[in-house]
């Protein structure tokens, strides 16, 4: 039996995850004293309600323990496990040192997506409906692998003290953050490890443009998806879709709330603009 996993980047709970057909290893945010599995124990609204200037949450991954048992739990099964970015979490390591550690380890194969939130979602649903339709492993993995190139995403922050905080921005995104007023426009490195200035626009407007241009030049189209992530930002979240729906009439377009792991480090009022095609 062939299983699917991911983690809650795709911004699915284990409980959703499960419904649709795959299994995901939950990271985990710590406030106020207390540690909590994003989506099973601590919702986005519900994260946004604990933070105040005294109590600023940090992140985690799954520990190596936690997806060995998750991975024992299926002996002899097929897994291929879709990872979020590895160079921004830990989870691509954790998971591949677990598989090393699980008997019968070699039918594991853990695939680092270099993406997040919206277009790592997509490729473990295409996962699944692939496998549902009679595809088997190699050709899951394939596809997955054709998919990941195609991926990318763009995010505005609101507030830079939440990204310098978590060590995710090179020196040059920081030191912008902290002198300018404006709206950066900020997106992963070709190594995925860290995020990189792509702009500094006038307005939010602005940047969700120069992102809608380079999507155009990647030839986003019909056979395409984009995704519009946030922290309680709805409506900059539907200034984004307007634009998407004006320059990609025929492209689906999806508006989903950020999970607390990515507001921990994106910050209250961030948005993500991403695309991948389909």
């Amino acid at each position: 039996m062939i299983r699917i996993f991911a983690d809650t980047s795709t911004l699915y709970s284990s409980a959703q995850a499960r419904q649709a057909g795959f299994t995901v290893t939950p990271l985990s945010v710590a406030i106020r004293g207390k540690t909590y599995r994003e989506f099973d124990e601590l919702s986005p609204q519900q994260l946004l309600g604990l933070i105040d200037a005294e109590h600023l949450p940090t992140s985690s991954q799954p520990s190596t323990g936690d997806i060995l048992q998750l991975y024992e739990q299926y002996p002899g099964d097929t897994i291929l496990h879709i990872t979020m970015a590895g160079g921004l979490s830990g989870t691509y390591a954790s998971a591949v040192a677990a598989a090393g550690l699980c008997e019968g380890g070699q039918k594991i194969t853990v695939l680092n997506s270099r993406t997040l939130c919206g277009p790592h979602r997509y490729l473990a649903e295409n996962a699944v409906r692939m496998l549902r339709s009679g595809a088997d492993a190699d050709a899951i993995l394939q596809r997955t692998r054709e998919l990941i190139e195609t991926s990318k995403s763009f995010l505005i922050p609101a507030d830079f003290a939440y990204l310098r905080r978590g060590g995710r921005l090179s020196p040059l995104v920081s030191y912008v953050g902290q002198a300018v007023r404006f709206s950066p426009l900020l997106t992963p490195a070709p190594d995925a490890k860290r995020l990189t200035l792509a702009g500094v626009k006038r307005s939010f407007l602005h940047a969700a443009q120069t992102a809608a241009h380079t999507f155009r030049e990647m030839g986003v189209n019909a056979d395409w998806r984009l995704y519009i992530t946030h922290a309680d930002a709805p409506a900059l979240a539907g200034q984004a879709r307007r634009l998407f729906h004006a320059m990609f009439p025929q492209t689906p377009v999806e508006i989903l709330p950020l999970s607390p792991v990515f507001i921990t480090h994106g910050g209250p009022g961030c948005v993500a603009l991403q695309a991948i095609h389909a």
